[in-house]
């Protein structure tokens, strides 16, 4: 299919990509698929996405380059017929709090447009209505819509006297400085529990401006100065800072955000507040789901009003196509899932008018019901018929039938993979000897026996966000998924009260295991410092001698195997250590052999790799465990800001897999996987349940939920259309309730 109308890459060859050509046909929706690691996102991201931005960068002058990033050349000879390209990947659009849904999608821009055109009383200036102004912002909160306030529950143990550490915070634990001055007021009973005080006692103990003791307690050879508890933290940690209070240092776990009492969480000032558009004020508005808003705006007519109500219809409009309909615009940025973001960056990409685009979607269908893949495929296609190029990273079988052209990636994973096994069709690949193909041509298979449920856990009266004061019971030592459509409160449920109501359950999410470029798969799972020591004792020195951060670290590059330089009046570049060679250690330390390799060999193994090469039982024991979640294909050294969100879920499952008799939440843990990967998933979970555990799991993977013992189906809808529990039994038992999406699903996947 090599034509004018395609993308052609020669010679890739970053990270395990093995000098691949491919041509990709351009205004085409275009699916990679492949095994986790099997080099998708290095062909596609690191390949083909940061050379169209390098030339794009390229282009410009040197004054504008100088405050762009610098972009080094990928491992390719040639990427040809490439156009600008744009990126919607699962990455958080920010943690701005004052960033909200409908100031990203800027239908909050042209709602006080309309508010300042056709409101009633009539204030004419738009930035009036704009919290993110002087002008408008309520003066209280300064625009954030929530304050800061002392979480008492977090601050004190009302179960236990000050004597035995009833405050939390270190500065006033028993024997600390502060702790001395409670102690010498003579103020309180040191040894009665908190929870026997009387509320004035306690008020004192919080509350007091600070004072004199007049009479403290005896021996005490200084004046006594006392200060309530809350009023000293406040004091100490409560900063101002651009006119937004934050909270520095150990004072920060005490704090949470409350809504602020005077605009209750609207942001803007009590004049713009009164202003009413078609008896509706921005308050209401704001508050409204996405959906009902697309409703009120239908209700706005007039020459005037026009063209704002038509740019903010189709926004809306389009954020409900896509999956996101139970937002609202006063929604924080920060508070979306990584699909929830990616979904809002896809609905602002089709208000765009250019054409001749490339767009690169990394897994659209992470967090989305199988009820809702249809619509997302009809955005794909909607976006590719403007004229522009679609290329998706993706394991959804439902998304891969959709698919114009098909490029898979493989065989394996790491070193066995960074080939292309099959380009064509959806008809041709399921023709094909491809893992891939065989695996969208097999059926399945699912558990028959149920395990039986002996104990239960109970959530009572759980009112979390748009939960609607369910009560429900859990059973223990089963696997139990918890599934709903977006939005319809499964995190609320889980994450917000059963955890939290359950210290001790092993959460296993898909936040990052660290940023720093120091820390690696073997030192996270603790295996380095066996590895370390089995040098050692081959080669007669000293542990440490074999650590990056230690005594073995090369002295120019201090471990890390890299320089940055500074460029002056350009972005700083980081370049590999012209030392050691990217290889982190002391020419003395690498010429140390174990086994025939070097230190630095050992890390550029997989783990794979390593499980054959160690002897210890303990090395290996760790080692398995990271090969138990499929993440065989990483290096030993390869470091885990490098992780996707997947893997770095995985890995941190690998890190609790010895554990017995708990309970482990795992939060849509097939992100990423191909379906290959998702039987080993589904092997360590059944491995994790056989040995004792409950393991509670949220997630819309099917070939996850049929394997289930206890289904719990929330929904019927997202937002304030959620928050009940539909269905709840078996899965054989839910695939029976039409009013269950996911029943509906199930039904077809339990035929056998």
């Amino acid at each position: 299919m090599t034509t004018s109308l395609s993308i052609r890459i020669v010679g890739a060859r970053e990270h395990n990509l093995q000098n691949i050509s491919v041509d990709i046909p351009k205004r085409s929706l275009v699916v990679f698929t492949g095994v986790s690691g099997s080099g998708k996102s290095s062909l596609v991201f690191d390949t083909l996405y940061s050379e169209a931005q390098r030339q794009l960068i390229e282009t410009f002058s040197s004054f504008a380059r100088s405050r762009l990033p610098k972009i080094s050349r990928p491992e390719v000879d040639e990427v040809e017929n490439i156009s600008t390209t744009i990126t919607v990947d699962q990455r958080k659009l920010g943690s701005n709090p004052r960033s909200t849904v409908g100031t990203i999608t800027e239908i909050y821009t042209y709602l006080r447009l309309l508010f300042s055109r056709c409101g009633e009383p009539l204030l004419g200036n738009s930035t009036l209505f704009g919290f993110n102004n002087p002008d408008g912002a309520c003066p209280a909160c300064k625009g954030l819509g929530t304050r800061l306030a002392m979480d008492l529950d977090a601050l004190i143990d009302r179960d236990k006297s000050l004597s035995e550490g009833a405050i939390q915070h270190r500065h006033f634990k028993p024997g600390m400085a502060s702790y001395r001055v409670l102690v010498a007021s003579d103020y309180f009973d040191m040894d009665k529990p908190l929870k026997e005080w009387s509320q004035t006692t306690l008020d004192k103990l919080l509350y007091t401006k600070k004072e004199r003791v007049k009479k403290p307690r005896r021996g005490a050879v200084y004046n006594v100065w006392f200060e309530g508890i809350v009023e000293t933290i406040q004091r100490r940690g409560l900063r101002h800072e651009d006119d937004q209070s934050t909270v520095t240092g150990h004072g920060l776990q005490f704090y949470k955000a409350e809504r602020c009492p005077v605009c209750h969480g609207s942001r803007i000032n009590e004049r713009a507040r009164k202003v009413r558009v078609n008896s509706k004020t921005i308050p209401e508005l704001v508050e409204m789901e996405l959906t009902e808003f697309r409703g009120w705006l239908n209700t706005i007519k007039g020459p005037l009003p026009d063209p704002m109500v038509r740019r903010m219809s189709e926004v809306a409009q389009n954020l409900i196509d896509i999956g996101v309909g139970y937002l609202n615009l006063n929604r924080g940025v920060g508070t979306l899932s990584g699909g929830e973001s990616q979904r809002v960056k896809m609905a602002r990409q089709l208000g765009c008018d250019l054409v001749d685009l490339t767009y690169i979607f990394d897994e659209p269908s992470v967090g989305l019901h199988q009820r809702d893949i249809a619509q997302l495929v009809s955005t794909l296609k909607r976006i590719r018929e403007k004229g522009n190029t679609v290329l998706v990273v993706e394991h959804d079988p439902a998304i891969i039938r959709e698919a114009d052209w098909l490029i898979d990636v493989g065989p394996g994973a790491g070193r066995q993979g960074g080939r292309v096994v099959f380009t064509g069709t959806y008809g041709e690949l399921l023709k094909s000897a491809t893992l891939t193909g065989k695996l969208l041509t097999k059926r399945s298979t699912h558990r028959n026996l149920r395990r039986e449920r002996k104990s239960w856990m109970e959530i009572r009266n759980a009112s979390v966000h748009n939960l609607k004061n369910i009560s429900i019971k859990l059973p223990t030592g089963v696997f139990v998924c918890v599934t709903g459509v977006a939005g319809s409160g499964k995190s609320s449920l889980i994450l917000d009260v059963f955890a939290k109501t359950h210290p001790g359950a092993i959460v296993v999410d898909q936040s990052p295991v660290g940023r720093s470029s120091r820390s690696n798969p073997a030192t996270y799972v603790g295996v380095f410092d066996l590895i370390r020591n089995e040098f050692g004792q081959a080669t007669g020195k000293h542990a440490s001698y074999f650590s990056f951060n230690s005594h073995g670290a090369c002295p120019k590059c201090k471990g890390t195997g890299q320089l940055k330089v500074e460029m002056h009046f350009l972005e700083p570049v980081t370049v590999t250590c012209d030392e050691c060679e990217g290889r982190r250690y002391r020419p003395e330390v690498l010429r140390l052999r174990y086994k025939g390799k070097a230190i630095h060999d050992v890390l550029r193994m997989t783990i794979g790799e390593a499980i054959e090469f160690f002897e210890s039982p303990e090395t290996r024991r760790r080692l398995t465990l990271l090969q138990d979640v499929g993440l065989d294909y990483l290096e030993l050294g390869q470091t885990v800001s490098s992780l996707s969100g997947g893997e770095a879920q995985r890995i941190k499952l690998a890190k609790e897999l010895h554990k017995k008799g708990n309970i482990y939440i795992l939060d849509e843990p097939t992100t990423g996987l191909h379906l290959a990967d998702i039987a080993k998933l589904l092997a360590v979970i059944n491995q994790l349940v056989d040995a004792g555990n409950t393991v509670i799991v949220i997630e819309h993977n099917m070939e996850i939920v049929k394997n289930a013992d206890w289904i719990i189906d929330m929904g019927p809808e997202g937002g304030s259309r959620g928050g009940e529990i539909i269905a709840e039994g078996a899965p054989e038992e839910i695939s029976k309730i039409e009013r269950s999406y996911t029943g509906q699903y199930l039904a077809n996947e339990l035929k056998a």
